[in-house]
């Protein structure tokens, strides 16, 4: 069975680093979704993240609606918040029947205990029913600057480990990363990923605008690299907290250092700042490049 074709806003030729971008939400963002539809590209991939706060059918009607917008839904599963198998099995087959779902994100979740038989993104994989239910591709996380319990060698492996079952399976894979304040770790991590054989596109999550307060907040829970000198590439002084920031010097960097050795790159939005101030930036980054 050979790998299915990625929907085309994942693997287009991009004239710019926005082009074919890809945005987070959750199920509670849809009246905010509604109010910016209009400014975001057609068929743009939209992730809907797993909150513990959020019922099955707030996420199901989330996909709906993105797919009602001509958006890409991308539901997350998180395996250690999912009860039971019949859970699971559940989700995938309505988000597919209902939303026409082709695509999924899995992670392993927070809880250091799961809730169910999922102790981790592999033990979701395994079970076949994505590919029982036509998923063509599964999402899975990257951390180019590490991860609280995994060493580096551990990360690699399970990312590979991940790649190949989900090849194996039929459907393609996708890497999403932890977003980021810097763009040379991101590069070196790209490189490394290419020369370790895996050549599965890539989203580079991005942190959109938001009041810097915020995005530190962030990278605090998420374990991203937030020092002074870092900080200060981004245009942001930890001696001046107050205002907003947005990620006008990193997108510049990525355009920059990204070459075709890289591979099949795009950026993922992580709408901190709210979804309208996201598509505002990415729209003015956007005719800005022209």
């Amino acid at each position: 069975m050979g790998i299915p074709v990625l929907h085309p806003a994942w693997t287009r030729p991009a004239n710019g680093m926005t082009d074919g971008y890809s945005l987070e939400m959750t199920a509670k963002d849809r009246p905010a979704l509604y109010e910016v539809a209009n400014a975001i590209a057609p068929e743009t991939p939209v992730a809907i993240t797993f909150l513990p706060n959020e019922t099955m059918d707030a996420r199901i009607e989330a996909a709906i609606g993105l797919r009602a917008l001509g958006f890409e839904p991308m539901p997350h599963l998180s395996a250690r918040r999912i009860a039971s198998r019949e859970e699971l099995a559940q989700m995938v087959a309505r988000t597919t029947a209902e939303a026409g779902v082709r695509r999924v994100f899995l992670v392993a979740g927070d809880p250091p205990v799961p809730a169910g038989p999922f102790a981790d993104t592999m033990s979701l994989i395994d079970t076949g029913l994505f590919e029982q239910h036509g998923i063509q591709a599964i999402g899975i996380a990257g951390h180019p600057e590490g991860h609280p319990a995994m060493d580096e060698a551990a990360r690699w492996e399970a990312l590979a480990t991940k790649h190949a079952a989900i090849t194996e399976r039929g459907m393609a894979t996708l890497i999403v990363t932890q977003f980021a304040f810097d763009a040379a770790p991101i590069l070196a991590w790209l490189a490394e990923l290419r020369a370790r054989g895996i050549d599965c596109p890539v989203r580079i999550g991005v942190p959109g605008p938001a009041g810097i307060k915020t995005l530190l907040r962030y990278a605090a829970h998420c374990g991203v690299g937030a020092s002074a000198t870092v900080m200060a590439k981004y245009g942001i002084s930890l001696t001046r907290l107050l205002g907003s920031a947005g990620p006008d010097r990193l997108v510049a960097d990525f355009e920059r250092g990204l070459t075709p050795a890289h591979g099949a790159v795009r950026l993922h939005f992580y709408p901190f700042g709210g979804l309208a101030r996201t598509v505002e930036w990415i729209n003015n980054y956007r005719a800005g490049s022209r």
